[in-house]
């Protein structure tokens, strides 16, 4: 069978970011692949996903209750028929030739459990377009996905069926960390391969999930943590994760005190108090800091 005649599925979850989603459908279409289907998952939306998905042709439409990104990839995923997967969120678009690198570089790597290439990232204007600094990992992945989140999101890499299968899919327990749970899973056992190619642009705005900054220090750490038991024999594998624990920490974690500490300047109690159970659970020694550094002001 030639490359161009496996099937590709593009899984693509969506909940009340309909302005977004007709960019995401129309870069699926202008790929040029020519053996490709189009799932969209309306994960309870309320506003017009589910018009501009049916006014897209050829586009598989299904709607469920809000259950979240993780359920709806799931649900579209058994809906697929792909032996070759990508999940492409909606607020983001496949950058022309994606699905064809994706594709090359799992024939090329019949070993691999996915691929996966860069990103560029854009805001609201056409012409902001960045390309952030990106590294292609080539060997050690789990124990350097342990350390870092290299892979930007679960668009940028295509997956074979089979593994996403084995490995039982998308954990909704991990939130918005689901897709690096996922592809730290996929790593454990399988080798992964960075074609080297940018492949999707990341859209940044206010309303994206990684903004919600509880909810990612909750997700990022615990996601992390299960990992405690698997690395224990191994130095190596444990010095990685406490690394990674303590990077999205300070990422997550160090922007949420920030949040905290302007929501109390403001007057506003209740949000900021609302900051807390997250960082004590996720985040206690950071906080610590914090307090003390507080207390010792003159």
């Amino acid at each position: 069978m030639s490359i161009s005649a496996l099937l590709v599925s593009v899984v693509i979850p969506c909940f009340n970011q309909a302005r977004f989603l007709g960019d995401a459908l129309m870069s699926v279409s202008l790929q040029g692949y020519p053996h490709c289907e189009v799932i969209v998952v309306d994960d309870g939306s309320v506003d017009d996903t589910g018009g501009v998905a049916r006014r897209s042709e050829g586009v598989c439409y299904l709607r469920q209750d809000n259950q979240g990104t993780a359920v709806a990839r799931n649900r579209g995923f058994r809906a697929s028929r792909g032996q070759y997967v990508v999940f492409l969120d909606s607020d983001d678009r496949l950058l022309p030739g994606a699905l064809a690198a994706g594709v090359a570089a799992l024939d090329r790597n019949p070993d691999c459990g996915f691929v996966y290439g860069h990103v560029r990232l854009f805001g609201s204007a056409p012409s902001d377009c960045s390309c952030p600094p990106q590294t292609s990992v080539t060997g050690e992945h789990y124990q350097q996905l342990l350390a870092r989140n290299f892979i930007w999101t679960p668009g940028a890499a295509m997956y074979r069926r089979p593994t996403v299968e084995a490995v039982g899919g998308f954990d909704p327990r991990a939130g918005g960390s689901a897709d690096f749970d996922l592809n730290i899973r996929i790593a454990r056992q399988w080798p992964i391969y960075c074609h080297g190619k940018t492949v999707l642009d990341y859209r940044e705005h206010a309303e994206s999930q990684s903004s919600d900054l509880a909810y990612m220090l909750r997700s990022a750490v615990s996601v992390r943590r299960r990992h405690r038991r698997l690395v224990r024999h191994n130095h190596e594998q444990r010095v990685a994760l406490q690394c990674g624990i303590r990077a999205v920490q300070a990422d997550y974690g160090e922007r949420l005190l920030d949040r905290m500490a302007s929501l109390a300047r403001a007057g506003d109690w209740r949000a900021a108090f609302l900051c807390l159970p997250p960082l004590l659970r996720y985040h206690p020694v950071g906080l610590g800091r914090r307090v003390a550094r507080r207390l010792c002001r003159p």
